[in-house]
């Protein structure tokens, strides 16, 4: 056997040369693999100047130094590539979507709380937005509950003070432009907890929009997150 079973780590031969070589190799993969932080699992060409350390899930459609390496791992280690493939049940930080995945065989699926064999799951997500004010009586989040989320609410805080403004309300849309809440602050720092008494599904999506109470906009910028729960359908 020339390597672990579970993380491929390189095994010292009989007799063998240069032995620090393959020890170094191996402790390069294990500081790579162990507390797994992947910086993409979407980039499909290798960085122009990766870090020590770095690593990737490389896509289907990846080119370059990573063609032909779909489903493995990059990791950039000495000036060149290690490749490892992944196990399922492997768990990681996805830097770029800040996001927990875990890999289940036929790809990384984030965030799930539960799953089956065959990819089917049920995961729970909160993303956030940093939303500049506009000037006005409105100021539209666009596309911020993505399309088949099943929502809990949205939560947020004011990181500069919104201006004109006496205080604000925050809803989908001029018919619901306080579900998530009124009577808001303006002041930096100011909170709101818009939680939702029964989760509700955006089949296609929807927006968010802020409404001026006492005034108009005239600026702020303000750190909105969304917290909502999808269904993974399993794999063909």
């Amino acid at each position: 056997m020339a390597e672990t079973p579970n993380l491929a780590l390189p095994l010292l031969a009989e007799a063998q040369a240069q032995k620090h070589l393959t020890v170094n190799e191996a402790l390069e993969r294990l500081d790579a693999l162990a507390q797994l932080t992947l910086r993409s699992r979407s980039q499909t060409a290798p960085p122009a100047a990766p870090e020590e350390g770095d690593a990737y899930a490389v896509p289907a459609d990846a080119g370059g130094a990573w063609a032909g390496r779909a489903g493995e791992l990059a990791l950039w280690s000495n000036g060149g590539w290690l490749y490892v493939a992944p196990r399922t049940g492997w768990r990681a930080w996805i830097v770029d979507e800040a996001l927990r995945a875990e890999y289940r065989g036929q790809g990384w699926q984030g965030a799930a709380v539960s799953s089956t064999p065959n990819g089917a799951g049920l995961t729970f997500r909160s993303v956030e937005i940093l939303h500049e004010v506009a000037a006005g009586a409105t100021s539209l989040v666009q596309g911020a509950i993505p399309a088949r989320a099943i929502l809990f609410g949205v939560s947020g805080r004011v990181v500069e003070p919104i201006g004109g403004a006496a205080s604000w309300r925050l809803g989908n849309d001029a018919a619901s432009d306080s579900r998530f809440g009124s009577g808001l602050g303006v002041a930096a720092g100011a909170w709101l907890l818009g939680e939702l008494g029964t989760p509700t599904t955006y089949y296609a999506g929807g927006d968010l929009l802020l409404t001026a109470e006492g005034g108009d906009f005239t600026g702020g910028r303000v750190r909105l997150a969304v917290h909502y729960a999808q269904l993974a359908a399993p794999a063909a």
